[in-house]
């Protein structure tokens, strides 16, 4: 039995019963790292010798029962550079950041840690977010395990990337505007993307504040569930994250979706997408009518605007929050400059890499006198209509279905040869964020080529339980789509 393939569900069942340690498992994980990780790139940073003390540890908390409630007990996870971890390098793959070591934890890794889960490792990723293949990673790109030609994703390419490869049984990414969902669609993996405010975001390395959201990816809703159920809730040290009550996320996999109403913007399935998508996403609609859904077309308005405006906020928000990155606090210092004016610029010209900088100079245009109300005003109307429209189309469905891309994974090169191209495809995740609603992506099916294609249902606010039990009866009557055969390799 091959347990790197098993889903955390199934591992904590063999770890419960004693037919498992957690250091077993952590060294038959760190084995298939050895063996895959050469290929793939996922991982920035590989904690061997850490991980593997960290087991032995996890293993006399599990022999006392002190986590015998918990699903992640024993379970190694892998988490994106840009979440803070307490003793190892927090980089978010920039040269920025490439000697930065934080002094705490963020608290989803604390909760995680308290779950006891195992941390393997640092993910790889679009330099500070900004991205939509992994390409623009200081480190190098993640390659897609599924064909190494291809692009993994991003930015949470190597998030999704490692749990498809089967180097970790869960990985934490970011999403600000698609960030989890795109390259779990890639990779052929579930990503969630939760409600904003729904887990801490206190110790992620900032991109946009108002979009961005940790959120879990793994090789099942199931397993998703199990991680929010550990990271989700109110943090005193977060003052956007909301204080819930009677949070069942497991509890929704036993129930079924007859009489759910889902709706599909009737554009989504009308501008350019790939056959083999569009093919996908209309048998996923006859699967959930059969389980008892009404699924129907509806007309959801202007989200033509909302990549324009998610780009423009995002970029804003970014050139305040990045800053801070100049060369005297901390992060890369040039070692040549005669003035403090040639400090803050040599300094950030050199850690950054250009798809940052672009981004940064569009956020301080948009934010610049005279440009203020044309662009950056504009946009925060356009968020506004877009959270209305939503709010609309949710007093009659119960969740929206769209792709979450209009093509499976393409070839590296293929976007950053055109950043208007790369943002361009973002146009059916980045609404979800401007609303702050949540949404999960999980495979539906293969392209010609054998490269996995995702399908997005999203919720209302706070209604992750809604979209997991949907996304459960999907898989259950799809059947298992994981990673099961390597193919070109590296």
């Amino acid at each position: 039995m091959d347990i790197t393939a098993l889903s955390v569900i199934e591992v904590n069942k063999l770890i419960s019963d004693r037919k498992l340690s957690a250091v077993d498992l952590v060294k038959a994980q760190l084995e298939m790292i050895k063996q895959r990780e050469a290929s793939y790139h996922c991982y920035i940073t590989i904690l061997e010798e850490d991980a593997l003390e960290q087991a032995k540890e996890v293993q006399k908390r599990i022999d006392s029962g002190e986590l015998k409630d918990t699903l992640l007990a024993g379970i190694p996870m892998a988490v994106k550079d840009n979440i803070c971890t307490k003793g190892v390098k927090t980089t978010c793959a920039s040269k920025m950041l490439s000697n930065f070591t934080p002094t705490y934890d963020a608290t989803v890794i604390e909760k995680l840690k308290n779950a006891g889960a195992i941390l393997l490792g640092k993910t790889n990723m679009d330099e500070f977010a900004m991205g939509s293949t992994s390409e623009t990673s200081y480190y190098g790109a993640t390659k897609n395990p599924w064909n190494v030609d291809h692009v993994s994703g991003g930015s949470s390419g190597g998030s999704a990337a490692v749990v498809a490869a089967q180097e970790a049984y869960f990985a934490l990414g970011t999403d600000t505007g698609g960030s989890i969902r795109q390259p779990s669609a890639y990779c052929g993996v579930t990503g969630l993307k939760p409600t904003y405010g729904t887990v801490s975001r206190y110790g992620l390395i900032t991109y946009a504040s108002s979009l961005d959201q940790i959120g879990p990816i793994g090789r099942s809703i199931g397993d998703c569930a199990a991680v929010m159920e550990a990271i989700s809730g109110h943090d005193p040290k977060d003052s956007t994250s909301i204080d819930r009550k009677n949070i069942r996320y497991l509890q929704a996999l036993k129930e079924d979706i007859k009489g759910m109403r889902i709706g599909i913007p009737k554009a989504y399935l009308e501008r350019g997408l790939q056959k083999e998508v569009k093919d996908s996403i209309l048998n996923t609609i006859k699967i959930l009518t059969e389980k008892g859904a009404i699924v129907e077309e509806f007309d959801l308005g202007i989200m033509d605007q909302a990549v324009p405006a998610y780009y423009v906020i995002a970029s804003a928000e970014a050139s305040s929050n990045l800053s801070r990155f100049d060369g005297v606090k901390y992060g890369y210092r040039t070692p040549n400059f005669e003035s403090l004016q040639d400090l803050y610029k040599k300094s950030r010209s050199e850690g950054f890499g250009t798809e940052v900088k672009r981004r940064l100079m569009i956020g301080a245009f948009a934010l610049s006198s005279g440009n203020y109300e044309e662009y950056y005003k504009k946009a925060l109307k356009i968020r506004s209509l877009i959270y209305q429209i939503f709010q609309k189309a949710f007093e009659k469905y119960d969740l929206i279905l769209s792709p979450v891309s209009s093509r499976t994974a393409p070839k590296f090169g293929e976007s950053l040869s055109d950043p208007l191209k790369m943002y361009s495809s973002d146009i059916y995740t980045v609404s979800v964020n401007l609303a702050g609603l949540p949404a999960v992506s999980l495979p539906c099916g293969r392209d010609k080529n054998g490269l996995p294609i995702g399908v997005q249902l999203i919720g209302k606010h706070f209604g992750e339980e809604d979209l997991i039990r949907a996304a459960h009866r999907l898989e259950q009557a799809i059947g298992d789509l994981r990673y099961t055969t390597h193919g070109k390799e590296a």
